[in-house]
């Protein structure tokens, strides 16, 4: 009996996500990361966050490529786009201040808590750099007010982790970032023109 050769049609490759900013209008480098992480399917179907340091905001979508919400951030203290080697192993006490750096990178994401068990989205354990809710700090640093000042010049005080307003982290991040893994961009401070996917290898 002769070989049967059966005949497969080929699989159409899976269509891109859209993404819906809805009506927001975003930096040129923030568009072009969300645009790509969902047309590349770089996310893999999970929720995706980019971080414009240089605007100070971060854009948070569902895996569906829809905007659920976007809000001004805090950063590092000190502008960099890689974390100190160490960094991690002195959380919770004293970083010095060419430390407080926030990273630029693709993450991936995960839920997690922090050692007083406050809800957080880890993003690079190691390096104990997360995005977490605003906390009380001492009142000099101003931090309420600089998240809510018109510009991005005031909104590095951080010791490198991106932290967003409290109501923010519950409405929005808590139900896309927090509930399952998902992929973070943080653009670099000056990001390239043809795409801010690459910042830097996957970590």
């Amino acid at each position: 009996m002769g070989l049967v050769q059966a005949s497969v049609a080929p699989v159409a490759p899976a269509a891109a996500t859209p993404v819906d900013f809805r009506g927001v209008q975003p930096s040129e480098q923030a568009r072009h990361a969300a645009v790509a992480a969902f047309d590349r399917r770089d996310a893999g179907g999970r929720p995706v966050a980019v971080v414009d340091k240089k605007n100070a905001r971060i854009y948070v979508f569902g895996a569906d490529g829809r905007l659920r919400g976007t809000t001004p951030v805090l950063l590092g203290l000190t502008p960099g786009d890689r974390s100190a080697p160490g960094v991690g192993q002195l959380a919770g006490g004293y970083i010095p201040a060419d430390m407080q750096t926030t990273p630029a990178g693709r993450f991936e994401s995960e839920p997690g808590r922090n050692l007083k068990g406050e809800s957080i989205v880890w993003l690079d354990y190691d390096a104990a750099l997360a995005i977490h809710r605003l906390r009380p700090a001492h009142p000099a640093q101003r931090r309420p007010q600089r998240l809510a000042s018109a510009t991005a010049d005031d909104n590095r005080i951080s010791q490198g982790c991106v932290i967003v307003p409290g109501h923010f982290f519950d409405e929005v991040v808590a139900p896309t970032l927090g509930r399952q893994r998902g992929v973070v961009y943080i653009l670099p401070e000056a990001a390239p023109p043809d795409g801010a996917l690459q910042v830097a290898g996957k970590r």
